[in-house]
């Protein structure tokens, strides 16, 4: 189905409200959006919400993605209206005005976006009309409708950045070295912030300064200015498809989507010739290649063997199946088995897209693919193949690999059982820890 003209569902079969997921592996569109503003350095949510969303979107986002809380304000510390049966009954938009009120006389931020929850989007309360008060007082406070039937926290990363595009990005001049990188979710990846960072890395060595909106402190000012970047880089197989055609038709900024999580020397080379061709360095895209291929390789070669051939199962979002399934069969000649995505994956051509780059693999059999998000059924997906060694998913996942007598190594959302900084799987020196955590998980 279609709402607000973004599609909804799960790949190959339809959904309704009344569908029952066992172990949802998300957030809904509130904690989604949540965890995007709260990763933009001084910016602050306002809920208008019934109580208790705040602690509980901030634990389904930041608790289960490497147990941290999401910076400067979060959790019980986040401003919210707390709307009772009386807000239900006649309405809720005076308890917004005077929790705004509150929060722009004590809390420092660059802005303040205000989130609907669920009671808030059933009633309709008009929170437009309550922020424009404050924006004609020049107080930067906007609105977002976020009510958390939407979707899930994907769905709330696209509204966050719906809603940045229409209040904050506005017209910059180009800067031909400035690249946005999007597609890695905050906290909903537990591996965001070294992800990001080590992609950072590789980009600034081509020479280019990169947006990435999260990290280095980066803020309203980088999103501001976004507009004039040259090139979005986009490292997911569907994220974001609305955004990107944006910045193309208001801004002029093309997009380069990359398939998946760039794992390993073989997928990361192609992702900087990809990136490098696109913005016509392809000469310093070489050399940057040959550093990093000789920097990983000389490691790889002093532990060949170390880790015995698997056959292996991948269970997570659509961008780390892809990335370490590529990585694990590519780069590692293990054998992969099922390849289990559990986005709600609905548009055909994404579909296709992570069906491409899982089958067309250098020398193994393409797996089985599938596109699950209900526990139990995953657990049975799984039991169809007896002969897998290595289990690559969630701390959900562990149990089933405990009973099977199965390695099994976290490296999806949710992670519950280990602390995570800026751990990276990703590029070429976060797959040199994901061999190293192979091992230690043996």
């Amino acid at each position: 189905m279609k709402i607000n003209g973004e599609f909804k569902g799960t790949a190959g079969k339809g959904t309704s409200m009344s569908t029952i997921v066992e172990g949802p592996r998300g957030n809904c569109a509130l904690g989604g959006a949540n965890a995007v503003l709260s990763a933009i350095n001084r910016v602050i949510p306002i809920y208008h919400s019934g109580p208790g969303c705040c602690m509980q979107t901030t634990a389904g986002e930041a608790d289960q993605a490497g147990l941290r809380t999401p910076f400067y304000v979060s959790g019980v510390s986040i401003p919210c209206t707390n709307m009772l049966e009386r807000d239900v009954v006649f309405g809720g938009v005076e308890r917004l005005r005077e929790t705004i009120e509150g929060a722009v006389e004590i809390l420092d931020a660059d802005a303040f976006f205000v989130l609907t929850g669920c009671t808030a989007g059933i009633i309709g309360d008009d929170i437009a009309s309550v922020t424009d008060e404050f924006a004609e007082r020049g107080l930067p406070v906007y609105p977002i409708e976020s009510p958390g039937f939407l979707g899930e926290s994907y769905r709330g990363y696209e509204i966050a950045f719906k809603a940045l595009l229409k209040y904050i990005v506005k017209p910059s001049s180009r800067q031909e070295n400035l690249v946005n990188l999007f597609g890695i979710m905050p906290y909903h990846d537990p591996f965001w912030e070294g992800n990001l960072e080590e992609l950072t890395r590789i980009l600034e060595k081509l020479g280019l300064k990169v947006n990435t909106f999260f990290t280095q402190h980066q803020g309203l000012e980088e999103v501001r200015h976004s507009s004039g970047a040259a090139l979005n880089i986009i490292v997911s197989p569907w994220l974001l498809k609305s955004a990107a055609e944006e910045y193309e038709s208001r801004f002029g900024v093309p997009t380069l989507r990359w398939p998946g999580l760039p794992v390993g020397a073989s997928d990361t080379s192609a992702f900087v010739r990809a990136v490098a061709k696109t913005l016509g360095i392809e000469e310093i895209g070489e050399k940057v290649i040959a550093e990093e291929e000789d920097y990983v390789y000389s490691y790889l070669e002093t532990a060949i063997g170390v880790v015995s051939w698997k056959k292996f199962a991948v269970v997570g979002d659509a961008s780390t199946v892809v990335g370490v399934t590529r990585f694990l069969a590519n780069d590692f000649s293990f054998s992969p088995v099922i390849s289990i995505i559990t986005d709600p994956i609905f548009r055909p051509e994404d579909v296709e897209r992570i069906n491409t780059q899982i089958t067309n693999l250098d020398y193994a059999r393409p797996p089985k693919i599938a596109f699950e998000s209900d526990h139990w059924k995953i657990k049975k997906q799984l039991e169809e193949y007896p002969d897998i060694t290595l289990l690559v998913g969630s701390s959900r996942d562990r149990e089933y690999a405990l009973e099977h007598d199965i390695q099994c190594c976290a490296v999806a959302y949710p992670i519950t059982d280990r602390l995570i900084f800026n751990r990276t799987y990703a590029g070429y020196r976060g797959s040199l820890t994901f061999i190293e955590d192979l091992y230690d998980n043996l």
